[in-house]
């Protein structure tokens, strides 16, 4: 028997069908998803804007460069910024009343207290990571980023206050407010310092500068409509409050490790590409700055399914609390299903038009260096997106041990076919191409790996038709994206749109969506409305 049969008893109730799965998780979807995906909308709105306009702003060597240090800070700083808000939302909620300041001003000072420690190490170091990958030139940007890292660390406890105490309407204004302003001093900063100085280098660290300024601004008025608690008996230990959120920073850096581990290797070995070839280390900029781009296309599914695993948590969570393993397998079932149409739909694009989508997003210079190696990497990503789903399953079941050690071997995989496969590769597309299949070939084997420990586990997966349905139209599509123009701009969006309705043809044609699904969708969008 497996851990959960063992665990589970059978239950007296009747479990629900397939369909009746189906539709539970896509309802839930559809009001809960739908209202995580308005939430974040604007965010991701506003972080489009600046990616499109920096590229264009500092040329692809400055964004290489602004990338790279972007992507080395958000290793550090995304887990702060995760750790604070759940840990302190947590230990507000769960304050004995009247004691919710002061277990803010508590919480606080603990999260003030590391991220201090964290941002001088980091500010002390920067220069020595930047000259291990290749890069001295990024020392400075490195270094502005490490007191972002400390404003960081100050703001996000004050959110995980407004989160704690339900007070989600300022959350979302301060998320909206944070979002502005950033994307407004990454523009601003990089405009100025380009200016002045006429280098794409100094735009690059203006950026940084103005990045800097504006969560120095978002966390000044945290400070004034939120505060920072009082003084006074808590009732709680901090002891308590680091034991929460010490599993919480680790498995947070070795997802955001897993994020960035292929645009940083891809900077060291760009760097040792460029000096064996006798040029400087800014020479690989461009080629970094070429893979961040394709990297944005390639996220978009796990940004996308990131809401189904927000929905089926707790649902997941519900089904284990209540005995019912037959209930738990058909959930598991049903948001796999969704998630590999929803990803299918996503990466026929993707990895169909990789030269029309770069032209159109960041011009002909980024789709003649990355569109290869989109094509691969979109494809590795939308296994990546079921690797969130399933890792979600695992965390719902309690089983967050096996979630961090996939995690973990994910990362491994990925770094060790980089040594293994990318370095030494020259100054070159080839480069990028093959980052990407290193990249694609690691996660692609770590979700196989968390498929098989799910099924043990729950005693079911998506069922094999499905996943041969979705196949089959993934790979109809991609063959129709491949007969259409490449390269052209103008074209990008009626040809994303000709390559959907193709993949969702099939898809019908072969049964897999049916009346059932449409009827769901349309009563979805109706209790929307």
């Amino acid at each position: 028997m497996t851990p959960i049969s063992r665990s589970l008893a059978d239950s007296p109730q009747q479990a629900p069908t397939v369909n009746e799965a189906t539709s539970e998780v896509t309802r839930a979807a559809g009001r809960g998803g739908l209202a995580i995906a308005s939430a974040k909308l604007y965010f991701i709105l506003a972080g489009t804007v600046h990616q499109l306009a920096l590229p264009r702003l500092l040329g692809l060597d400055g964004y290489g460069a602004l990338a790279s240090a972007l992507s080395l800070a958000s290793i550090v700083y995304n887990p702060i910024v995760s750790t604070g808000i759940q840990g302190v939302s947590r230990a507000v909620a769960a304050a004995p009343a009247g004691r919710e300041r002061a277990v803010l001003r508590q919480s606080f000072v603990v999260h003030a207290a590391g991220a201090a420690l964290l941002a001088a190490v980091a500010f002390a170091l920067s220069p020595v990571v930047a000259a291990s990958l290749g890069a001295p030139h990024l020392a400075l940007s490195l270094r502005v980023l490490s007191v972002v890292l400390l404003v960081y660390g100050l703001y996000a406890p004050l959110i995980g206050a407004l989160n704690g105490q339900r007070r989600l309407v300022q959350q979302a204004g301060f998320d909206v407010f944070s979002a502005t302003v950033r994307t407004v001093g990454l523009i601003a900063g990089a405009v100025l310092f380009a200016r002045a100085s006429g280098s794409s280098e100094r735009g690059a660290e203006g950026a940084c500068f103005g990045f800097l300024g504006g969560a120095v601004l978002v966390l000044a008025a945290a400070i004034i409509v939120v505060g920072v608690g009082r003084r006074g008996e808590s009732g709680t230990r901090w002891r308590d409050h680091l034991a929460f959120v010490a599993p919480l920073l680790l498995g947070q850096t070795l997802l955001n490790l897993l994020f960035q581990a292929d645009l940083t290797l891809l900077r060291r070995f760009a760097a040792e590409a460029a000096t064996h070839a006798g040029l400087a280390p800014t020479a690989a900029d461009p080629y970094v700055g070429a893979y961040r781009t394709t990297q944005l296309f390639s996220f978009l599914p796990y940004q996308l399914l990131t809401a189904v695993t927000f929905v089926l948590f707790p649902m997941l969570a519900g089904a284990r609390r209540n005995a019912d393993r037959t209930q738990l397998a058909r959930y598991v079932e049903s948001g796999l299903r969704i998630a590999l149409v929803v990803m299918g739909a996503m990466v026929c694009v993707t990895a169909g038009l990789p030269a029309s989508l770069l032209t159109l997003g960041f011009g002909a210079q980024a789709a003649n260096y990355g569109a290869q190696a989109l094509t691969v990497l979109a494809l590795g990503f939308g296994a990546f997106a079921i690797f969130g789903l399933l890792t979600a399953v695992l965390n719902g079941l309690g089983y967050e041990r096996a979630s961090l050690g996939i995690t973990a071997l994910a990362f491994a995989l990925v770094v060790g076919a980089g040594f293994g496969w990318v370095r030494g590769t020259e100054l070159s597309q080839a480069l990028l191409v093959r980052t990407a299949v290193a990249t694609s070939t690691g996660i692609a084997l770590a979700t196989l790996l968390a498929a098989l420990l799910v099924r043990r586990i729950v005693g079911s997966l998506v069922p094999a038709r499905v996943a041969l349905r979705v196949g089959v139209a993934l790979a109809v599509a991609l063959g129709v994206a491949r007969v259409l123009p490449s390269g052209r701009a103008l074209l990008a969006i009626p040809e994303a749109a000709l390559v959907v309705v193709t993949y969702f043809a099939v898809l019908l044609v072969t049964r897999e969506l049916g009346r059932a699904d449409l009827e769901l969708v349309t009563r979805v969008l109706k209790r929307r409305a």
